[in-house]
């Protein structure tokens, strides 16, 4: 390299000469990828492109082993056919004798060969004809008892013939433990014997569910036993699918002959609870099944000492003190998994008491809507019953009780929630007077809020606490569990601050809207109950934090509208003119929205004022003022700087929209007079827009504008007979199109072309109706099925040519 250039013309051609190398480098190192892929591919990835479709090789669907699997499969299954064909089908062609040395043969035949199979290798081929063998002595069961034993009854000679085929299965996989299929068949068979042995001793559903719980202790010895895979998980199905048969049963037994039903539920508890050392990955499911039998065990007898209504009572009782054992320092001397399991059957249980009283929370959160009198009429309906006794209480006291014992989260959200329910349940289950109804509800409501705004409840981020201590929960779950259970299974983690705030103010204001709703029975209850909520949602706006004082705000400004209807309709005031009352307050909300920030009060003043403006719809002329007055509330509210932007636009839309309507209070129909005033100002807008910014779309700028006339001049144009507006419109908007593509702007082009060609669709329309009234009615789907058809053949022809091509390319490699 010349090193007399100059600095610059020296630094150029070395930058160059380096682009060039970068480039070289990356060529070859492409070429060097190729090579190696071509060098190292499977020997099939050569001829993939003629092996496949469209250059992409077709991988072998299934291996050969599967695909032999597959026919030694469907021969075996087809073999077992046509035995059981013969044996049931076939037995008039042939003698006693003669059915009985072929089935015989047969089976012989099909359990001697798999040693010889095996010896020679062929362990797939051995297992399929050791499964026909198997089939093949349930048909010799079947026929042994069809010729030598016709007169025995069915259901015991079954019961022997499976206890014989369990033991003669289980030698046989003894005799050639390589076949998989005998010991798990011999588990299956062995299930069957003792319960059927019931059966036919004429045992009721006590004795066949003992005899179902024996044989399930007999799967479970199994499953501790080093016996194969396979046959310890058939024994594990089986004693789910027999214990839960019998748990099941123990659990009818409860209900009907409780004394009968509860030692077998017990039974039940205890094989659960044993289950747990076999099963230990199971073990909190399993202790949950056993606390669940616990329970039934206990509280069936209870429950027939003790009158109906103490029956759910009872059972959440006992539910609960079983949960109670989930507290490790309670019950350190039970393993984890089984606490966890014992306290969630427990608190299961009593959840189901606490769903079982939840009706008459609802009659009295509901009931007050179901009015039969008017508003103000000074009837007061009777709480409504529903055949829930005053126990429903008290479960719901047990429940809050309980919750709050727990401690946290249960005691943070769960216990003032069941309080909660439990006030709204007494005006039901108690027939509360009117005045006590109220009183209850609003106390019910002042609680709630109290829980949503307390003291040390964040409404947002993260819990406000840690779990709760762990020097109650052991390091190590005790003696052979060993470091796989944790003590974290037993403990829950704490709900956040959140949880309990929100459901406090949602319990607040549903117990508020049931006394504003039972209020309105008379005019002084109406006044007294929407003052007390205003003051209480009031109260929960100035001492809450976060997203429930914006709730609470805007629910004091919602209660605020009832009181200003209220009023309204004890003065007589006509709706419309309700309405402009009620517009005081999104005023009043934008007022104070100025000082306290609220974005919920806001937005429920603007609701409000929706409201407010629907009542004044019937009298066009009393909506125009009250679209006016909304339009001075929102441009008082656009002074603010963050509302600025929005607030603006809709104070424009209010004004606008007064301005209409006051058109149409004179009689103005032309809906040129309407857009055109808006048209003009947008326009210009937007060319003042694209000078300051050229970067802004023409959509923002002109789109606005052009829709505005453009649109309802179309609707127009549709409903108009005449031929002059069709002509000033297509006019303009062919203008407009010009414009759009002379300058290069997308809106005035789209927007003027589409309304353009509906223009001069609607121009032709009548003769096209015309042409298609003239068409025979069979040509259109005629013409459709004809269509689909050429696609259908079409589509075939391709895939078939697609076919040949690959067979051929398949052949050429």
């Amino acid at each position: 390299m010349d090193t007399n250039l100059p600095p610059v013309e020296e630094l150029r051609r070395i930058d160059a000469e380096l682009t060039r190398l970068d480039a070289r480098r990356a060529e070859l190192l492409g070429r060097r990828a190729w090579l190696l892929g071509v060098l190292y591919a499977p020997a099939a990835r050569p001829a993939a492109p003629f092996g496949g479709f469209g250059g992409v090789a077709t991988p072998p669907e299934t291996s050969p082993r599967g695909a032999q699997n597959v026919l030694l499969t469907l021969g075996g299954t087809l073999l077992a056919i046509a035995a059981l064909a013969f044996t049931l089908v076939s037995w008039g062609s042939m003698g006693i004798a003669g059915r009985s040395a072929v089935l015989l043969a047969v089976t012989s035949a099909a359990l001697a060969a798999p040693a010889v199979l095996l010896r020679r290798g062929l362990a797939s081929t051995a297992e399929a004809l050791g499964a026909l063998g198997l089939v093949l002595t349930v048909l010799d069961a079947y026929a042994l008892h069809r010729v030598a034993l016709p007169g025995t009854d069915g259901v015991g000679y079954a019961a022997g013939a499976s206890a014989v085929l369990a033991g003669v299965w289980a030698g046989y996989g003894g005799l050639l433990p390589r076949l998989r299929v005998p010991l798990p068949a011999a588990v299956a068979a062995a299930q069957l014997p003792l319960p059927l042995g019931a059966a036919a001793a004429g045992g009721g559903p006590a004795a066949v569910a003992w005899a179902v719980l024996v044989t399930v202790a007999g799967d479970l010895l199994l499953l501790g036993r080093p016996a194969g895979l396979t046959a310890r998980i058939t024994a594990g199905a089986s004693a789910g699918l027999l214990g839960s048969w019998a748990l099941l049963t123990g659990g009818w037994l409860s209900l009907t002959e409780p004394w009968t039903g509860a030692p077998l539920l017990l039974g039940c508890a205890a094989l659960g609870l044993y289950a747990v050392r076999a099963v230990r990955p199971a073990a909190p499911a399993l202790a949950a099944v056993a606390g669940l039998a616990a329970v039934g065990a206990v509280a069936g007898p209870a429950r027939a000492a003790l009158p109906g209504e103490w029956a759910v009572p009872v059972y959440t009782v006992c539910g609960l003190a079983l949960a109670a054992l989930w507290r490790p320092v309670r019950a350190a001397w039970i393993p984890a998994p089984v606490r966890a399991g014992l306290g969630l059957a427990g608190g299961s249980v009593a959840a189901l008491g606490v769903l079982w009283a939840l009706p008459p929370v609802l009659g009295g959160l509901l009931g007050p809507a179901d009015r039969s009198a008017g508003v103000w009429s000074g009837a007061h309906a009777a709480p409504p019953l529903g055949g829930y006794p005053a126990t429903a209480a008290l479960v719901l006291l047990l429940g809050a009780a309980a919750a709050g014992a727990v401690g946290r989260p249960w005691s943070r959200w769960g216990a003032p929630a069941l309080g909660w329910a439990f006030l709204m349940a007494l005006p039901v289950v108690l027939e509360l007077s009117y005045a006590a109804g109220l009183a209850v509800r609003l106390v019910a409501a002042a609680g709630a809020l109290a829980v949503a705004v307390r003291p040390g409840v964040p409404t947002r981020g993260l819990p406000e606490s840690a779990p709760e201590a762990p020097a109650e929960v052991p390091a190590r779950p005790e003696g052979a569990w060993g470091a796989s259970w944790t003590a974290g299974v037993a403990a829950a983690p704490p709900a956040p601050g959140v949880l309990a705030a929100w459901t406090g103010f949602a319990a607040g204001a549903a117990a508020a809207a049931s006394a504003a709703l039972l209020a309105l029975d008379a005019r002084g209850a109406t006044f007294a109950v929407l003052g007390v909520l205003f003051g209480l949602f009031a109260a929960a706006a100035a001492l809450g934090a976060g997203a429930v004082r914006g709730a609470a705000a805007g629910a004091a400004v919602l209660v605020a509208a009832g009181l200003v209807g209220a009023g309204a309709a004890a003065a007589g005031l006509a709706p419309s003119t309700a309405g402009l009352l009620l517009l005081l307050v999104p005023a009043g909300t934008a007022a104070l929205a100025a000082r306290v920030r609220s974005a919920a009060a806001e937005a429920t003043g603007g609701a409000v004022g929706l409201v407010a403006l629907a009542l004044t719809v019937p009298r066009p002329a009393v909506l125009a003022l009250a679209l006016a007055l909304a339009g001075v509330v929102a441009a008082a509210t656009a002074l603010r700087p963050e509302r600025r932007r929005a607030a603006s636009w809709l104070a424009a839309a209010l004004f606008l929209g007064a301005a209409w309507v006051r058109l149409a209070v004179w009689g103005v129909a032309v809906p040129e007079a309407y857009t055109l005033p808006v048209t003009v100002p947008a326009l210009a807008v937007g060319v003042l827009r694209r000078r300051r910014d050229p970067a802004a779309s023409s959509w923002a700028a002109y789109g606005p504008g052009l829709g505005i006339t453009l649109l309802p001049g179309l609707v127009a144009v549709w409903s108009d007979p005449s031929w002059v507006r069709p002509l000033l419109l297509g006019a303009g908007t062919l203008a407009v199109t010009l414009l759009g593509a002379r300058f290069r702007l997308q809106a005035p082009l789209v927007l003027g072309g589409a309304v353009l060609v509906l223009v001069g669709a609607h121009e032709l329309a009548p003769y096209v109706v015309q042409l298609v009234g003239a068409l025979p009615r069979w040509l259109p789907p005629a013409a459709a099925g004809l269509l689909l058809l050429a696609v259908g053949a079409t589509y075939e022809r391709r895939l078939r040519e697609a076919r040949a091509l690959r067979e051929r390319l398949a052949r050429m490699g």
